[in-house]
């Protein structure tokens, strides 16, 4: 049956630090899609759009590469030329409702304007970007920003669209949420849904894996808001307390950080328990989960997590911080909130890999909370649900 709105999605897909977003605005787009919703992407660079959607396949989204300006290099943010604007405006004329993503991406603030002018409800969502954390750094520049033009992107969203309570929360410290803040969770990583490989791809790809020791996977972006060094010196705790783990660090990062990770096992002593495993994509990363006896992010600040639901549902145990957005949700589901300290994350990372038996209660705990929680008929109809909200309530006329 045909969906009774349309909705268009604007985000640079070429953004790559922002990448968990393009991919939790991907797999958004795709499941509306797939359940048979109008949907259509605007972007100014398709390259990480799957082939498929190009092509118009049935039941995938539209997808439209519009223009952007050549002082978008200048500016470190994307600004539309004037045929982009136009191409946008066609766009959203054709839309029921249209979502931008992020709050500091400059194209946003030249089409909502225009798109209060034509009488287009648009939602907005932050993507964790002002979470307490986020603000903070380069919090001058951000709160001229925010008081300058950013209180007026969300005060006339006819929605304010958060992933988690705890993102809510802090975005209403930043930003004019009042009533228009809603919580609608993510859906489950795409790749979530390929049958378990097993660990033959991981310990062929990485042979410096020992299969009979205990491992600790970290699997994200290596960035210092991430605190891999609380992890390396908490299996050093480990260590030192008669529980060797092997340390799987797996995710790309800057050469100088990523060294720095490096020396920092060297001189806690467990060069030879800590692994970088670099970039890991496809089957070697599912088996990677699979393989784990637990898996760690000792992070700062998160906002949905792709990577902690992804690891749930394949029946890994987590271990994380309140620094996610979503930690309340997972608590439910058996994931283990450490605080951010090594003598933590040692405490609550050690009966998972001293007991099978611990680990495979608390991984399958997780698998079906994250079942029943990120089920796509469910995530999809909450979006169905956000959206005729948005339409509902129109063009905000706030001041």
């Amino acid at each position: 049956m045909a969906s009774s709105w349309s909705c268009l999605h604007f985000l640079d897909l070429a953004r790559l630090e922002q990448g968990g977003v393009v991919k939790a605005v991907l797999d958004l787009c795709g499941l509306l899609a797939e359940h048979g919703h109008d949907v259509t992407l605007a972007t100014c660079d398709a390259a990480d759009v799957p082939a498929g959607w190009k092509t118009g396949g049935n039941r995938t989204p539209k997808v439209i590469t519009i223009e952007k300006s050549g002082w978008s290099n200048r500016l470190g943010s994307v600004v539309l030329s004037r045929r982009g604007l136009r191409a946008f405006e066609d766009a959203a004329a054709a839309a029921s409702v249209v979502h931008l993503h992020t709050p500091w991406l400059l194209a946003n603030y030249q089409v909502a304007p225009r798109l209060r002018r034509a009488g287009k409800p648009y939602v907005v969502s932050p993507h964790g970007m002002l979470d307490d954390w986020s603000v903070r750094q380069r919090y001058a520049k951000k709160l001229v920003f925010l008081h300058a033009a950013g209180r007026r992107l969300f005060r006339h969203a006819a929605v304010v669209h958060c992933t988690a309570e705890g993102e809510r929360e802090q975005a209403a410290r930043w930003a004019p949420l009042g009533d228009r803040g809603v919580v609608q969770c993510l859906p489950l990583d795409s790749e979530s849904s390929v049958p378990p490989p097993g660990p033959g791809p991981a310990l062929k790809a990485f042979p410096q894996i020992d299969p009979e020791r205990p491992k600790v996977l970290f699997l994200s972006r290596l960035h210092p808001k991430k605190g891999v060094e609380f992890l390396i010196d908490a299996c050093a705790l480990l260590r030192d307390e008669g529980a060797p783990v092997q340390l799987l660090i797996a995710g790309p990062g800057e050469s100088a950080y990523v060294q720095e990770l490096q020396q920092r096992a060297v001189d806690r002593g467990i060069a030879d328990l800590a692994h970088f495993l670099g970039m890991v994509r496809g089957l070697e990363k599912l088996s990677l989960i699979e393989l784990a006896d637990a898996f760690a992010l000792p992070t700062y600040q998160e906002n949905f997590g792709l990577a902690i639901t992804e690891v749930m549902a394949a029946g890994t145990p987590v271990v994380t911080t309140r620094g996610v957005d979503i930690w309340r949700e997972i608590e439910q589901g058996g994931a283990a909130i450490a605080d951010q300290s090594a003598r933590s994350f040692a405490d609550h990372l050690k009966p998972f890999i001293t007991s099978d038996e611990e680990a495979r209660s608390r991984g399958e705990q997780g698998r079906r909370f994250v079942e029943q929680w990120l089920d796509p008929t469910s995530v999809a109809a909450g979006y169905a649900s956000l959206y005729r909200v948005a339409i509902e309530r129109g063009v905000s006329r706030r001041a």
